[in-house]
């Protein structure tokens, strides 16, 4: 602005040449002569020469900026154009501020792009540790590996001991380390996997009542990866030889201690009452699994078995928690067995299983021959069921 009030103020004192060039000074070099004082004491000096001086300084900066890049123009110098012309001198300034204020959002939109772009790094999940270590992720309940589940319902005959032999198979099937810990004291477990009560010295009386060592206790299976810790009928008396003993309540706890380590489940397979044997499993366990039979004297019993875990969870363990609710020998032709689905489903909501265990021969028939389910016949309904019931309790991992 400085430069075009001087253009018009100024009188040019050479006009612009025919060719369209401006002309130079009088002596034809092409620049402006600054006259010194000397010139000015014989009479040579026109104007005052710190204005145009000043004028000069000013064109040239502005020249620099100028799309010409030097401060030189196709047809002469740019501080020649602009002491002629002062309309040339108006337009390098207003071009000269215009590639300034255009270049300056472009950098702000580019920073603001890069800003803005989304991260390609690929974030590490805590769970890779465990992995990596050889042991799955559990999603479904949030519970981490190793799990301890309690297989509990005091009413008799609705699928504990079937639910904790077969569970066990499916889950060692997925790669799983697998426990199975036998404390009802008819033995279903030990005999369902295929041991014999003659072939082994010690069982889980020992452990409970003569402090043994689980780790001596436990006995390999047909199947890989399952492992079983067998009882027998002498584990009947130990209700009553557990009254008088200091800390009764927790020696199945401090016995699952010392081998929890290698293994990745552990199903504690509990007798049909509330007594001693029982609530050492709930003291052991971090969740509880209920299986309940599709009738309804099933659901008669089940509040009362609430009630004990929250008494333990009161006082013995409070991590303890019913995780888990399975719905056994499912009848679909008959009417009752949906009732009692609708209604435990709409009672305990996720904590009820997707998957049901159907009632079929083929679960009858599988104990009788020393195996699980899914070696007895891998293809019948309960043998897919009960690995999608794996799936679903291993949080969907394989």
């Amino acid at each position: 602005m400085r430069g075009r009030r001087r253009g018009r103020n100024r009188p040019s004192p050479v006009g612009p040449s025919p060719s369209g060039s401006s002309e130079a000074s009088p002596d034809g070099t092409g620049t402006v002569k600054v006259l010194d004082a000397s010139d000015a004491d014989e009479g040579l000096q026109e104007e005052p020469p710190s204005t145009e001086s000043a004028g000069a300084d000013a064109e040239v900066k502005k020249g620099i900026g100028s799309p010409g890049g030097s401060g030189d123009s196709p047809t002469g110098n740019s501080m020649d154009r602009t002491d002629h012309d002062p309309k040339v001198a108006a337009s390098e300034v207003e071009v000269t501020a215009t590639t300034t204020t255009t270049e300056t959002p472009k950098k702000v939109a580019v920073a603001s792009e890069e800003l803005a772009a989304p991260s390609t790094e690929v974030p590490v999940e805590k769970e890779t540790a465990p992995i990596a270590a050889g042991r799955q992720p559990q999603a479904a309940s949030g519970n981490s590996l190793p799990r301890i589940l309690a297989v509990a319902n005091q009413k008799g005959g609705v699928g504990k001991t079937t639910t904790s032999v077969n569970l066990g198979a499916a889950l060692a099937e997925l790669g799983f380390r697998v426990l199975v810990i036998d404390l009802d004291p008819q033995g279903n477990a030990t005999t369902g996997l295929g041991i014999d009560a003659r072939n082994f010295e010690l069982s889980m009386y020992d452990v409970l009542m003569r402090d043994s060592s689980l780790e001596d206790c436990v006995e390999p299976t047909s199947m890989k990866n399952l492992f079983v810790a067998p009882a027998t009928i002498a584990l009947a008396g130990a209700e009553i030889e557990l009254v008088p003993a200091f800390s009764r309540e927790l020696k199945l706890k401090r016995a699952i201690e010392s081998v929890i380590d290698d293994f990745d489940f552990v199903l504690i397979d509990c007798p049909p009452s509330l007594g001693l044997i029982t609530v050492n499993a709930l003291a052991a366990a971090d969740e509880v699994l209920v299986p309940i039979q599709c009738e309804y004297y099933a659901l008669e019993g089940l509040s009362q078995l609430m009630r004990n875990v929250h008494l333990v969870a009161s006082n013995l363990n409070p991590r303890l928690d019913i995780s888990t609710i399975v719905l056994t020998m499912y009848d679909a032709r008959t009417k009752l067995s949906d009732q009692v689905a609708t209604e435990v489903r709409e009672h305990f909501g996720n904590k009820v299983c997707r998957i049901v265990i159907p009632r079929t021969v083929r679960l009858s028939e599988a104990p009788s021959f020393g195996q699980p389910i899914t070696a007895f016949d891998p293809a019948s309904r309960g043998s897919i069921a009960y690995r999608e019931l794996a799936k679903e309790v291993s949080g969907g991992t394989s």
